[in-house]
């Protein structure tokens, strides 16, 4: 009779605790992935797509999944491929020719050729641009990650990328050489 209580008490409680983990799992669940969150946090959030993929977000998530490597954002350059590589516990890779540390840049709309198309506002992903149809249109600086996607489109080619002035307000300091770890060390 002991051991018919002691396994009725042990499966009341195994009931008991399985229900209150499954409740706990389905309350708590996360959303998404906290390391492509991490890493998409890192990104410029430029969504110029230089990286082959259609903004920062899809690229973080296939980094985060091991499909793509860290050294293909373009407007992130090798600091951002350094963070990378330190949050994932990786090797820093070598950048492409195209993805030198780039000069930061924005865009600037010549007002007077401007013929107010509008297809310049259909490709900027951040929605720095402003105007209407058949009107001039203006960039907002603060707005513009300078990713370029706006010049293929314009039909007038009244749109200049401007490197943007190093001023005590936008001045960084610089990151530290990359240097490739030597791995064929004489013993």
């Amino acid at each position: 009779m002991d051991i018919l209580t002691a396994i009725l008490a042990i499966t009341v409680l195994a009931a008991a605790f399985g229900l209150l983990l499954g409740f706990g799992a389905i309350r708590f669940k996360v959303e998404g992935d906290p390391v492509a969150d991490r890493i998409d946090s890192m990104l410029p959030q430029t969504q110029c797509g230089q990286c082959e993929f259609s903004g920062c977000r899809p690229y973080a998530e296939a980094v985060a999944a091991g499909e793509a490597a860290i050294n293909r954002c373009v407007p992130g350059g090798e600091s951002t491929m350094l963070a990378l590589a330190d949050l994932l516990d990786t090797d820093p890779l070598p950048l492409g020719e195209d993805a030198a540390e780039p000069v930061k840049t924005v865009a600037i709309i010549d007002e007077e050729t401007c013929i107010g198309c509008t297809k310049c506002i259909q490709a900027c992903p951040v929605d720095a641009i402003l105007g209407a149809a058949k009107h001039m249109h203006t960039v907002i600086g603060s707005e513009c990650t300078g990713c370029e996607l706006c010049l293929p489109p314009c039909p007038v080619d009244c749109i200049d990328m401007v490197p943007i002035s190093v001023t005590p307000a936008t001045w960084q300091w610089p990151h530290p050489e990359f240097v490739q770890p030597d791995t064929q060390k004489a013993a």
